[in-house]
Order: structure tokens, then sequence, then C-alpha cells
């Protein structure tokens, strides 16, 4: 059946093929105040399932969503300061205190998501302490 499925597209003119979204979780960092705002954002975004943590200013929205539309969405009931969520859960990220990954304004429990906060595989000493190191079989044995 698949020679003539394969053969068949050849024949039959093909017209523009709807493309269907992946399933996504977009997490938006969005400042509400208040009941009325967190209802704001809530309704903006009904289609989907929509978390919100007003304490920690973010949404997370699950679907079959485009990320950008989602944030137009949320953008449009006045939260014109909404950005995608700019942080990572501590826990994740393997050296969370390099420059630029800690930051005051971030929840408890939060880093920024920078590449500089991923130790660095280049450093000159890391090469040496793994010349002398126990587990390289290849190791200095002058003893």
């Amino acid at each position: 059946m698949g020679a003539l499925d394969y053969l068949s597209n050849f024949c039959t003119v093909t017209t523009t093929r709807s493309k269907h979204k992946a399933m996504q979780t977009v997490e938006i960092k969005v400042k509400m105040d208040c009941d009325g705002c967190e209802r704001r954002v809530r309704n903006a975004v009904t289609s989907m399932k929509v978390e919100v943590n007003r304490e920690e200013s973010h949404v997370v929205v699950s679907g079959y969503v485009d990320p950008n539309k989602v944030l137009k969405r949320v953008r449009s009931t006045g939260k014109v300061r909404a950005k995608f969520w700019p942080y990572v859960e501590q826990h994740l990220v393997s050296y969370p205190y390099a420059t630029g990954a800690y930051s005051k304004r971030a929840p408890s429990g939060y880093v920024r998501n920078v590449d500089q906060a991923f130790p660095s595989s280049h450093d000159p000493q890391d090469k040496v302490a793994d010349f002398f190191s126990d587990e390289n079989v290849h190791a200095c044995s002058i003893m």
C-alpha cells in the first residue's frame, strides 16, 4: 500500500497543508498585583491550560500553541512589560553563582538562564587536574 500512496502523490494536485503545532509549554513573566490582574491574564488564554502564580509573577501555558501568540495575548491585557520567563531552577544549573546568573529579582530557588552559568571546559587548569587524576589511565605514574 505504501507504493500506491507514493505514486498517488505524483498524480494529485498538492495543496498547502496546515502544519500542526507541537505541544509546548510557554512560561511568561507577568507582574500581577491583584486578583483582577490575575483574572485578566487567565481570561486572555482561556482556550489553553493555564497555571498562574501571582507571588512569583509566573504564568505557565500548555497546549498546541505558538509562544509568540501567547505572549501577544498576555500583552493585550495591558501587561506590556510581559516577557518570556528568563529563569531556570537553581538545581538545574551546574554553576549557579557565575557572573550574570544570580539575580535579586529572581524568585527563591531560581537563577537566570545564561550561557555563562555553565563551567567552561576550555579552562587549562581543568586539563592539568585531569592529567594527574586517579581516574585517568594515562596519568603520570612516577610512584
